[in-house]
């Protein structure tokens, strides 16, 4: 298959639009309560800006870099091991709300957890690639092939973070589907993990609080059920249209921190369905070419990449998008691309270039 001059041009281009638009929603959402709390309506734009062009400079870079030169176990498992070490690192810093989910070093705040998962699709396309005829060995490849994923789940659990697990776990069973496992290998995976999956839904009183309230979130208006019924209001209010841009209201002192893992509520608030369905089509547009570029790819450590790489997008986006429509109970788990978070909108563009380094392979 002849070699493509230049990347996929659709993809990227699909990559700016979401950048430039999240830019845009975090500075609509933000800046009112930006200048109530920090003297400035450009404190969160600003912040997330400079990572967005740090992000792009490094998604141009990676852009030129032949995708093999990570098939390299040289590349890959010291890279598994430095993540680990900085999910482990986590525990040694100071906690925020009860949670340990980022490394503060001069000035600098890393969420390890955002790394994980790229991390993850690195590995898991360089163990399978050879595997693809032995997925009936179950202890020589299944459970081998769990075990990043595994370590990599249980830490991010312990911080704690259920809904990033969850990707985690996702992208995994995706990723081996791919390979080509068997069916009774996931639904063994998926009894074993139920037990779990019961303690910390129902055991961990917080989570519990949500579950509740997901269920009735009217029995708790003021508390647990605050969020859902805040976020389905801005979803109700905006109408096909959306009352503009900046014109918002429940960012005003109503939806906690709107500008993270609710924007999506102010995008459809502010934009109404139209704004809305625009973003779900940005993300389909972006999972058509990436897994384009996966199955039309020879290389089947290549198809790993790209497959994982925009699943692990595209589930974060599904997640983030049922919590807002209160399809799945609260989780903290941001809208790539979009959402306010300078780890996770770094990492996330970083992977993308990689993803464009692949489509040059594509005819």
């Amino acid at each position: 298959m002849a070699k493509r001059v230049g990347v996929d041009k659709w993809l990227f281009g699909v990559v700016l639009l979401l950048v430039l638009f999240g830019l845009v929603m975090v500075f609509s959402a933000s800046a009112v309560m930006a200048q109530a709390s920090m003297g400035s309506p450009y404190s969160y734009v600003m912040r997330q800006a400079l990572l967005a062009v740090l992000g792009l400079v490094t998604m141009v870079g990676l852009m030129r870099v032949d995708y093999r030169n990570y098939n390299n176990p040289r590349v890959v498992f010291p890279v598994v091991a430095v993540t680990t070490l900085l999910l482990i690192g986590v525990f040694a810093m100071s906690g925020m709300n009860g949670a340990h989910r980022w490394i503060r070093l001069a000035g600098v705040t890393l969420q390890p957890s955002e790394l994980a998962k790229p991390v993850l699709v690195l590995f898991l396309a360089y163990f399978l690639q050879t595997r693809i005829h032995l997925m009936d060995d179950w202890k020589g490849t299944i459970l081998r092939a769990f075990a990043v994923p595994l370590v990599f789940a249980a830490l991010i659990l312990k911080e704690p973070d259920l809904g990033t697990a969850m990707v985690c776990m996702a992208v995994t069973a995706l990723m081996l589907y791919l390979a080509g496992a068997r069916t009774r290998y996931f639904a063994i995976g998926a009894a074993l993990a139920s037990p779990v999956m019961y303690y910390m839904l129902f055991h961990v009183k917080f989570r519990r609080d949500r579950m509740l309230a997901f269920v009735n979130p009217e029995a708790d208006p003021r508390g647990t059920g605050f969020h859902i019924l805040q976020s389905l209001i801005a979803v109700g209010t905006g109408g096909i249209r959306g009352l503009g841009l900046m014109e918002g209201r429940q960012k005003l002192f109503y939806l906690p921190e709107v500008q993270t893992d609710f924007i999506f509520a102010n995008i459809c608030e502010e934009l109404g369905l139209i704004g809305a369905l625009v973003v779900v089509g940005l993300f389909v547009a972006l999972g058509y070419r990436g897994f384009r570029a996966a199955f039309l790819s020879t290389d089947p450590f290549a198809r790993f990449l790209a497959f994982g790489l925009t699943s692990a997008i595209l589930i974060q986006a599904f997640f983030n998008m049922s919590v807002v429509l209160a399809l799945l109970p609260t989780k903290g788990i941001p809208l790539p691309f979009i959402s306010d978070g300078g780890t996770s909108i770094f990492i996330t563009l970083a992977g993308m270039g990689v993803l464009l380094n692949i489509t040059r392979e594509i005819d």
